[in-house]
This record gives structure tokens, sequence and C-alpha cells, in this order.
């Protein structure tokens, strides 16, 4: 088949693909409703009110009693949602996470584009058509939840300034983790990389952003650190299936609390050494996504819509020519397993044994899993345009 015919024949398939994939997001429909922006924009409005922040409760029907939750900071950041009328803050948050998740797919896919010969428009829109799809990308935007601004924060300073040697770097994690607390992973993962310059920098912008909140807001500051922080009330129930962490797992099965904290100490251990022998092999991209799942075990409370980082594994994994298990992903994960299991799926015989055991928990089992399965790629020659260095040999340790 001629060259132009056969690029003519991709097109069209992936144009198929892109009608299919639409239609599927028409027939799911944005099912929570932006409920988490709105929980966001309530909060807020209380606050601006003159009511304290960390008093605000919305009574839920599957969770109890849901609150603000994060730090003042987080809090600040909101505002403009809580000003604009309801349209117009659901407008500019979609446009936002569009965005968002458009530019961190480029970052993403860029380096691997070139080094293959790719065509880059192609790949662009094939990967950011796929990444709609898995359900932490889909969940996000159905809640309206912060997650992928945060994500455009922190890939921002891991595949484009640091990559430069910018003086900046570490600022955008820094105010990712003063917005919401579990981005701070990203601090620990610069620091044992032996970024302590970019490292140093990101403590140093979360504390400036943390102490300018409480000059602003000194009551939501003092009553956060001091007490809501600690209670850990308004987040949900913990056993609750879309609670995908090592901890959701446990509570489950009403296991002690003595060995969730050694499988958490065991999953930071061994994933931040993973995450550190990629960051000094320059495999940025591995680094991160290992680190990102590790904040994911790790926390007490991980829905569905944290996991962004199977995202940046399939880039990985098709990448390196694991393509089965990249599709394994995206299949199971773009499906919602774990949400059709919750949702609706009948009680027999998924309810009870090791099949329901691995439905129930297929993203805490598949992000473990991760954790190991992730090549460390020995990299090559740097860029410096975004996106990572790109990766000369693909080796597993």
């Amino acid at each position: 088949m001629e060259a132009g015919r056969l690029k003519a024949v991709r097109w069209g398939l992936l144009a198929l693909l892109v009608a299919l994939v639409a239609y599927a997001h028409w027939w799911y429909g944005i099912r929570h409703h932006f409920y988490d922006l709105k929980i966001y924009r309530q909060a807020v409005d209380w606050w601006l009110d003159g009511h304290d922040l960390y008093t605000f409760t919305k009574p839920d029907m599957t969770q109890g009693e849901l609150g603000f939750t994060y730090p003042p900071f987080g809090a600040m950041v909101l505002v403009p949602f809580a000003l604009l009328a309801k349209n117009a803050a659901v407008t500019v948050y979609a446009v936002l996470a569009g965005a968002g998740l458009l530019i961190t797919t480029y970052w993403l896919v860029a380096s691997a584009v070139r080094r293959h010969g790719w065509s880059l428009p192609f790949a662009l829109v094939l990967s950011t058509v796929v990444f709609t799809t898995l359900e932490p990308i889909r969940e996000t935007f159905s809640f309206g939840q912060i997650n992928v601004l945060l994500i455009v924060l922190i890939l921002a300073d891991l595949l484009v300034l640091l990559p430069r040697r910018s003086r900046w770097a570490g600022v955008l994690i820094g105010l990712a983790a003063a917005i919401k607390l579990t981005p701070a992973i990203f601090i620990v993962y610069l620091l044992v990389s032996r970024r302590y310059r970019a490292g140093i920098t990101a403590i140093v912008s979360a504390a400036a952003a943390t102490l300018l909140a409480a000059a602003v807001a000194p009551r939501a500051s003092w009553d956060f650190w001091t007490d809501t922080l600690w209670k850990g009330e308004g987040i949900g129930k913990t056993a609750y299936i879309p609670n995908q962490s090592l901890r959701g797992l446990l509570a489950r099965y009403d296991a002690p609390g003595w060995l969730w904290v050694l499988l958490v100490l065991a999953v930071v251990g061994v994933g931040l050494w993973r995450a550190r022998r990629a960051a000094l092999a320059g495999d940025e991209v591995v680094g991160l996504t290992i680190a990102g799942l590790v904040g994911c075990l790790a926390s007490p409370i991980t829905w569905i819509h944290h996991i962004y980082w199977f995202a940046p594994a399939i880039v990985v994994l098709f990448d390196v020519g694991r393509r089965w298990l990249a599709v394994l992903i995206a299949v199971t994960v773009g499906v919602g397993m774990v949400s059709l299991y919750d949702q609706g799926l009948p009680v027999d015989p998924w309810g009870e044994g090791v099949l329901g055991f691995f439905i129930e928990n297929w993203y805490v089992l598949l992000a473990v899993a991760l954790l190991f399965a992730m090549p460390i790629r020995r990299v090559g020659e740097e860029t410096t345009s975004g996106g990572a260095p790109a990766p000369e040999v693909a080796t597993v340790r």
C-alpha cells in the first residue's frame, strides 16, 4: 500500500475511534454532575460569608457528612470558582481540565514520538483520546476535581523545568503540595533522587504558600493544621470500594492497623528506591510514575480519580514494547472494572472469593504490580524542548 494511502487509512481509523469514544462519553454523561466542584464552591462561599471554613459539611447519602479537606491555600486558589456563576465555573473548569490533559499528554509522549519517528499530531490525538477513557481521568472531570490541574504543576516541574535546569524547578510541586497534601510525595521523590536544590525549592515554595494562607486566613490555618488534618473527618469512608489505597483494601477485610503500617513502609521503601534508580538513570517519566503510584498506595484515602498515574505507565509500557500490558491497563481501567463491581455487577459469583477480591481491589493490585513492572531505562541524549529525555536503551532492573 502506498505511503499516502496508508497514512489516510490510519487517520481514517483514528477518526472512527474518536467518534466512538465521543459517543461513549455522550452515553456515559457527566454522571457525578461536577459534585466535588460544587463542594469546593459551597465551602468557599460558606467561608467568604464569614463562617469557619472547616465547619462546612455537605450531607452525602453514601459517605455521610463531607467537608472541605484541603489546606487553606487550596481554598484561596478555589476562590475564583466560588465567585463565578455556576455555569461559568463549570465552563472555566472544563476548559482548564481539557487544556491540562492535552499539554500533559504532549509532555509524556513527545520523547517517544521523536525517538520512534511517529507523527506527533497522530500520537497526541490517539493518546489523548485513550486517556479520556481511563476511569481516573473521566471521573476527575465528572466530579470536577482539581487533580488534572495539579498534574500540570507536577509534570511541568519534572518534565520541563528540571530538564532545562531552571532555577525555578521545584516551585510548582511546592505549590501543588500547598493546595492539596498528596503531591508532597514528589518533594520526597526529588530529595531521594538527589535533586536537592529542586527539593528544597519545593519545600520553600510550599512553606511560603502555606504562610501566605496563614497571613490571609489565620483562623482557617490554625483549624486545619491543629485539628482538621489530624481528625481526618469529612473525607469519606475508608472501606468504601472506590478508596483504592492499601488502607482501603485492608479496611474492607477488617485487617489490623499494624499490617497497614508495615505494608506502607514496604511500598514506600521499595517504590521510592525504584523511582530513585529511574531518576538517576535519567528516566523521569518512569520515576515520576512510580512516585505517583507510591503516593496513591500509601495515602489513607485514594479515590479512583486520584490514580492518574496509569496514563504515563501506559505510555512507557507501549514505548518499550510491553504493549500487552499497556492494553491490559487501558482496557481494565477504561471500562472501570472497580466501579462496575461496586455499582452493578451481580453479587454472585463476583462478591465472594478470590475473583471478587481481585475485582474490587483491582487498581490497588495493579498499582503494586506496576511498582515492579515499570522498566528502568538508561537515558541517552537529553532534550530541552518539553517532554522527558529520550531513553536509548530499555532495561529492567
